[in-house]
């Protein structure tokens, strides 16, 4: 039985089932094998990416460590969802308490907005390195970088801090089950039976507010990074440059677009089966997991090979 809250007859589940996939009842056992295989791809990806940066001395510089920073979040951020989809998979269900789907449901969002905010510090980086670059030494030191990353940690709890706070005062009396393969706000939200217009509304308005503005600051900062390559009188120190921004530009598109396709499909095909919109989800939580350390491997590899062939 799951548990129930009674205050003043407001019952309300405290406990729920998780049922991924809902729609191959008979058959999510085999989802167990590719899900497993995609998630030891990403860790060890990941780490393989994160380890070259830590034994190479060369590469113990800011750009290289927020971009390790990045695949440790993509590490986090995968282990958050997909343990428990596993378990899912394999038990045919996963009981959760409200507090621990609440606390997934915060760290799934803190990993997707602290995603995109060290994407905000990356691009801070770069257009310094490019536009100033004999001041960089002297700007972006240990402690600037340390302080950036700390208010980006900071402004993803304050993004997704009130929705989790809404969500925890919402009355959960429709259903115990959610037909889900994790704590996703909206497939929480569904079983609510009081009004959640307020949770709806901050919701979107935070999404959209965030995603507009860091739009905004990504376009204006690579703009001006790319017309600044293309001033640089040294062809190799040009191409080196261009390439690193393109990199960038390549994993900001893969993490913004998955994220934003998720929005858009969810409120656009509403007659899509749930199997669909599950579909949708586990693509844009791990698609960044998968291809971000396929890009970086990739310039890692180019940056090394230009520095060999630009040595006398």
């Amino acid at each position: 039985m799951s548990g129930w809250s009674n205050g003043s007859s407001n019952m309300s589940y405290t406990s729920f089932l998780l049922v991924g996939f809902p729609g191959l009842q008979e058959s999510r056992a085999l989802l167990v094998l590719p899900f497993l295989s995609l998630y030891l791809v990403i860790i060890s990806a990941n780490a393989l990416v994160i380890h070259t940066v830590v034994a190479q001395r060369s590469l113990h510089q800011p750009m290289y460590l927020l971009i390790a920073l990045l695949l440790a979040v993509n590490i986090c951020a995968a282990t958050t969802v997909v343990p428990a989809m596993l378990l899912s998979f394999s038990t045919h269900f996963h009981r959760i308490s409200l507090a621990h789907c609440l606390l997934q449901m915060f760290c799934i969002y803190f990993f997707i907005v602290f995603d995109c905010n060290i994407l905000l510090v990356m691009a801070l980086d770069r257009y310094v390195a490019i536009c100033y670059p004999l001041r960089y030494p002297e700007i972006v030191t240990g402690q600037l970088l340390a302080g950036l990353v700390g208010a980006a940690a900071a402004r993803s709890t304050c993004i997704v801090a009130p929705v989790v706070a809404l969500a925890s005062r919402v009355r959960f009396c429709r259903s115990h089950v959610i037909y889900h393969f994790a704590c996703e706000h909206m497939a929480l939200m569904k079983l609510s039976c009081g009004d959640i217009s307020l949770n709806k509304t901050v919701g979107l308005t935070v999404r959209i507010f965030n995603r507009v503005l860091d739009m905004l600051l990504l376009g204006a900062s690579y703009s001006r990074i790319i017309h600044a390559a293309f001033r640089i009188s040294s062809g190799g120190a040009r191409s080196k440059a261009l390439n690193t921004c393109g990199s960038h530009l390549l994993v900001v598109f893969t993490v913004y677009s998955s994220t934003m396709s998720s929005s858009i499909v969810y409120r656009v095909a509403r007659t899509a089966s749930q199997d669909v919109h599950n579909l949708l989800s586990a693509f844009y939580l791990l698609l960044p997991c998968v291809v971000n350390p396929i890009i970086y491997g990739e310039l890692f590899f180019m940056i090394m090979r230009m520095d060999f062939y630009s040595k006398p």
